[in-house]
This record gives structure tokens, sequence and C-alpha cells, in this order.
């Protein structure tokens, strides 16, 4: 752990920086300003540089309140016991797929304080797993990789406030991204996102789009986000009294996806005052236990060819063979590509213990057999004749 490195993937599989190949995203202004240079994500020799000034944030997101995040219910959350620190380990594999560019982004940190910064040391397990699919370019991921992170752990209230944290990080980032548009027309495009948290036993997923997360307790799949899509009753009536439509299964027929960061250059989905399309994450957490095994967070790709406790099987099964998240990762987006997935792929699998997942013995049950009147019936006649 003392000793981790954040890891971040880019385009076509370079692990440098959050930078396009086809340019750099600028700062805005409220972000050092357009003139400084795009700092890299990822120093080959040391832990990530930190920012030389602050991240401001946009004055109605300094403070949200609770009751304005949607949280899903908290999962084994029990305070009277011993509380369990999960032992981390990490890795993420990517393959561009049938697509002709590849936009999706990653960033791996198995000790959020050392990687970005923090002179927190309480001993507690400390994570930030996200996973982010462009849209219309690959600018957006590249940003919200790259400041999404920052703006958690640079809150005045992180970690003791960690889901409002979290939330109001997800807007930040959508406001900055429409300020660094607004100096940049380029850059328009959008991205989905999810983020997972690690803080002591407590795992946060926040998501706003159609990738997902799925945790593995004790061989169950629990599905820890919601894939966002237009066509769902929630999403559909949150869009309808928005103002948008759903048609074709498509947010105002344009986009497939009913959350997500950027898209601000999208005639009629997103302004200031709000809109059909949100960057607003729901979240879901839960109480680490020594029945978790291991999380994957995927890209919509994996999800396409893979139902939940499918992928869950899969994996584990390969976790046993190797005990390796990042051959288990690659493992996983190889099988979606033999499967005919037909999206860019990336997975993050994070295991929660040094040891392989166990082998499960299912306690065999106690089976009831009956016999119907008509099976009775044959028995008897056959009975009968061999007695004749």
């Amino acid at each position: 752990m003392e000793g981790s490195r954040v890891t971040i993937n880019n385009v076509d599989g370079s692990r440098d920086n959050c930078s396009s190949a086809n340019g750099l995203p600028p700062i805005p202004n409220s972000l050092g300003g357009r003139g400084g240079a795009y700092r890299h994500c990822l120093n080959p020799d040391s832990t990530p540089p930190l920012c030389t000034k602050s991240l401001t944030r946009h004055p109605s997101l300094v403070k949200i309140k609770p009751s304005d995040i949607s949280i899903e219910p908290r999962l084994s959350e029990d305070d009277s016991t011993t509380e369990y620190m999960p032992l981390l380990r990490s890795g993420a594999w990517t393959d561009i797929g049938s697509r002709s560019s590849m936009e999706d982004v990653y960033v791996c940190a198995d000790n959020l304080m050392h990687d970005y910064g923090l002179n927190i040391s309480n001993g507690r397990p400390s994570a930030f797993y996200g996973v982010f699919d462009g849209h219309g370019g690959k600018h957006a991921a590249d940003f919200a990789c790259y400041h999404l992170p920052r703006f958690i752990v640079e809150d005045e209230d992180f970690p003791q406030e960690i889901e409002r944290v979290i939330a109001s990080a997800f807007l930040q980032t959508d406001t900055a991204f429409a300020e660094a548009c607004s100096l940049d027309a380029d850059l328009a495009s959008g991205t989905t996102a999810l983020a997972a948290v690690v803080i002591g036993s407590s795992l946060v997923v926040a998501n706003a789009g159609d990738c997902r997360a799925v945790l593995c307790r004790r061989g169950k799949a629990i599905e820890m986000s919601r894939d966002h899509k237009p066509v769902c009753f929630k999403e559909r009536r949150r869009i309808e009294a928005s103002g948008g439509y759903v048609y074709d299964g498509y947010l105002n027929g344009q986009l497939n996806v009913a959350r997500a960061l950027g898209d601000w250059h999208m005639e009629g989905l997103k302004c200031q005052d709000g809109g059909p399309l949100t960057a607003e994450p729901e979240l879901m957490r839960t109480i680490l236990t020594e029945e978790d095994e291991f999380l994957i967070i995927g890209c919509d790709g994996l999800w396409d060819v893979f139902m939940s406790q499918n992928a869950v099987d899969f994996a584990r099964r390969k976790l046993q063979e190797h005990n390796d998240p990042m051959m288990c990762s690659k493992d996983l987006v190889d099988e979606a590509l033999k499967r005919k997935s037909g999206d860019n792929l990336s997975v993050v699998v994070v295991c929660f213990r040094s040891q392989p997942p166990p082998n499960l013995i299912v306690p065999r049950g106690r089976v009831q057999r009956s016999i119907s009147a008509e099976g009775l019936k044959e028995l008897q006649s056959f009975l009968d004749n061999l007695d004749n």
C-alpha cells in the first residue's frame, strides 16, 4: 500500500497521462488558466505531481444537502461490529474492440491519500477507481479522469462526508468542463463516469451513465450501480419532468444514456439551470466484510455480453487460477471480444484480500420426492406383471 502508484490508462493503451493524443484539454480559468500546461496524471519516476493551485468550486456546489443526493439503501452496515480492513489490490485492461478509436479511460489508485499527496496517515485503506466511457470524442473522458479525483481529495469535508463530497465532485467536474469547452469548442464531447472509493471498510460507488460496478460477496453478484438508460422508468420520468423526451430508446433522439458529464454542445440536453441530461450521480454504499472478495468495474462494452453474475463467476474462476487482478481484467476483456462485444472495452478488477477466492461448498439439502397417483398405478401394474 505505502509504495503504491496511481495508474491511468490513455489512448491506445499508453498509461502516462490523461490527455488525448489529438490535443490537450486546456485548464479552465477557474482551474489555473488556459495558458497553463495540462499536468500529467502519472509521473513515471514518482507519485503524481500535486496541483500548484487549488481547484475552485462553483459557488452553488460548495455545499450540497444530503437530501439532494440520490443514494441507494446501504448494504450490510453494522457499526456494532469490529471494522474489517480490506487489503486492496487492483488491475485493469483495455481494448479498442471493433471501434475505429479508443474513447475509454480508467484510473486505479490503490492508496488515494498517498497518491494524491494528502498527509493523512491513519493506517486505514483509501483508494479511488474510475472508468470513463467517452462519446463524441475523448476529451470529456480525459478531463473527468484527471479532475474528478482531485475535486474529491481537495474538498475540505473529505473523507468525513464522503457521499456528499463525491456527488459534489461529479457536478464540479461537469461545470469545469463546460468552462473548458467555452474556451475551446473542439473539446465538445461527453462521457459516462463511474467512481468507486474505498475509505477504511466503506465502499462507495457513484455512477452517471451505463458503466457498472459489481461486487462479489462470497460468490454472489451484488450490483453496486444502476445502468442509466433513457428507457428505464425512473430515468424516463426524470427526463420528461425536465422537458425532454425518449425516442427510439434515445434521450431526445440523440443520446443512448440518461446521465453523463459533458455534452454541453448538444442542443436541448443540458444547460446551467438543468435539463434532461444530468451529471448527478447515483450513489450506493456498503461496508466491506470478510465475505467480500472483489469488485468488477466495466464500461458497457463488457456488460453488453456479460450478465453481472456471469461476470462474477467467470472472474472468480480466473482469480482462483492465478490470483492476479490485472490478468483477470484481461481475461474478462478477451472473453468479451470472443462474445463479439462491439464496443471499446475497459475493465478494472479490485481484490479485497491477498488470497484467491475460496472454493465454495454448497450444502446439499434434503430432497423430498413424491409420486403421482398415476405413477402409483403404473408401478402397481408393473409389479403385478412381475408376479404373473
